[in-house]
């Protein structure tokens, strides 16, 4: 077996789409579909992969960064002009070359290694993947003739009444003998309606010269579906959805309501964690074992550790250890650690902070650029005021304290380990250790006062 080689057609401008984003750009549960394409590439193995860009070149580069070599198309004369722009990396090399479409990213690692391998052991010099559509109207058809190798490839309007009945399509994806493809292109001509040059003329011209024309037939037709158009794109993100939840479930998570749950490429879950319904777990989200997640969470970039519970919840950018209780409805944001054990309840926000082990926040507090200590309780209504209207200010809780209920720290301040401070106060200045802080004003009642207001409102007073 010689060297193996992609080529990824990414040059057009995809205007179905309607958007300001470049096609091949738009995320397939949670990942470009291009770099859907690039990490398949990889994991089959193949040496080098060229992106064959234009429009949008940059946006594209900027993604895909020096994973891979880059041939530019200035003008998008068609797919076989596409692959002639990779002419000064490819043209002396020796090996097999796949060259496929930037927007069929559910094509797996399994069917490239598939379609390179039957290539190379009939020797063929060019070999079409093709499947099997129930209803294949609109694609081309593949004719074999009596050896099964490739008579030739009919487009449908093209097509006899017989050859419209055959259901065997092709996908658009080759492999091809690199030395007989570059042959085969420069004998291709632009002598058609639309002025391109087009790549499936490559196998009209290898058959006439007498070279062997194959075809290898993946049994899963979702594979090789294309995007087009927003709708396609939907349909893409079901098939890759399933694919991702039966993944996880073969592998010990429990997932109670797959058509509820939304799990992204690339996210990993351990053994006997149970997603309940609702849930969305997102970007490079780790989460462990035994964990109970959702119902309704949303977990982005996050690494959860075992035995951890998140409900009616929202994290990302976080850190959550071992055995930690989250929710209902508490916000998790971006560069906060939660340490072991730790109580984050209902309504409870917490942002740029470390959480020690065994600390508590059970309900309608506000959290802020601070650092808790271990085994602290912050009471309901608590507040870390950091912000002073032009820069964020640290608080520090040290371990044992006691904030009680509705209270607020203005930052920068430090609470001692085991301090108290009392409910209701304002703490603009540093509690030392064991001590109790009070910081509100004295109670004063005045007699028969509220008479006086209920007359003033029933003159009209506001």
């Amino acid at each position: 077996m010689g060297d193996q080689y992609a080529v990824v057609l990414a040059a057009g401008q995809g205007t179905r789409m309607k958007s300001k984003t470049h096609k091949v750009l738009h995320p397939v549960c949670g990942k470009p579909m291009v770099q859907h394409i690039i990490d398949n590439l990889k994991a089959a193995g193949i040496d080098q992969i060229l992106v064959v860009v234009g429009y949008g070149a940059d946006s594209i580069q900027n993604q895909l960064k020096d994973t891979v070599q880059y041939a530019m198309q200035e003008e998008q004369l068609g797919t076989g002009h596409a692959v002639m722009q990779t002419r000064s990396l490819l043209k002396d090399k020796e090996g097999t070359v796949l060259v496929m479409n930037g927007d069929t990213p559910l094509v797996t690692p399994q069917t490239i290694e598939a379609l390179f391998r039957v290539h190379e052991a009939q020797k063929a010099a060019g070999t079409v993947l093709t499947t099997e559509f129930g209803d294949p109207q609109g694609y081309g058809r593949i004719v074999r003739n009596a050896n099964g190798d490739v008579e030739k490839i009919v487009e449908h309007k093209d097509a006899t009444e017989e050859e419209r009945n055959i259901r065997e399509i092709n996908t658009g994806i080759y492999c091809f003998d690199n030395r007989k493809m570059w042959d085969a292109l420069s004998r291709v001509n632009n002598d058609n309606a639309q002025g391109e040059y087009y790549l499936t003329d490559v196998i009209e011209i290898l058959k006439a010269s007498g070279e062997k024309v194959i075809a290898h037939k993946t049994p899963d037709c979702d594979e090789t579906v294309g995007i087009n158009d927003r709708v396609q794109l939907a349909r893409a993100e079901k098939i890759l959805r399933n694919r991702i939840l039966e993944e996880h479930m073969r592998n010990g998570v429990t997932i109670v309501d797959p058509d509820t749950t939304f799990i992204d490429a690339g996210v990993e879950i351990g053994r006997d964690t149970v997603i309940y319904p609702g849930s969305i777990l997102r970007g490079k989200t780790v989460i462990g074992e035994d964990c109970r997640i959702g119902p309704h969470a949303d977990i982005q970039n996050s690494r959860i550790e075992n035995n951890i519970a998140i409900i009616h919840s929202t994290l990302s950018d976080c850190m959550v250890k071992e055995g930690t209780h989250i929710g209902p409805y508490a916000h998790i944001r971006p560069g906060s650690e939660l340490g072991r054990g730790a109580r984050i309840g209902n309504f409870v926000e917490v942002k740029n902070t470390t959480f020690g082990d065994g600390s508590k926040a059970s309900h309608l507090a506000y959290i802020g650029d601070a650092e808790v200590g271990d085994n602290v309780n912050i009471g309901c209504g608590a507040i870390t005021v950091n912000y002073d209207g032009s820069n964020k200010h640290k608080t520090v809780i040290q371990s044992d304290a006691f904030i009680g209920c509705n209270t607020n720290l203005i930052a920068p301040v430090n609470v001692g380990r085991g301090a108290y401070i009392a409910a209701g106060s304002t703490i603009n200045k540093d509690v030392p250790d064991d001590a109790l802080g009070i910081a509100r004003v004295r109670q004063t009642n005045k007699e028969n006062y509220a008479e006086k207001l209920r007359n003033k409102k029933s003159f009209g007073g506001k």
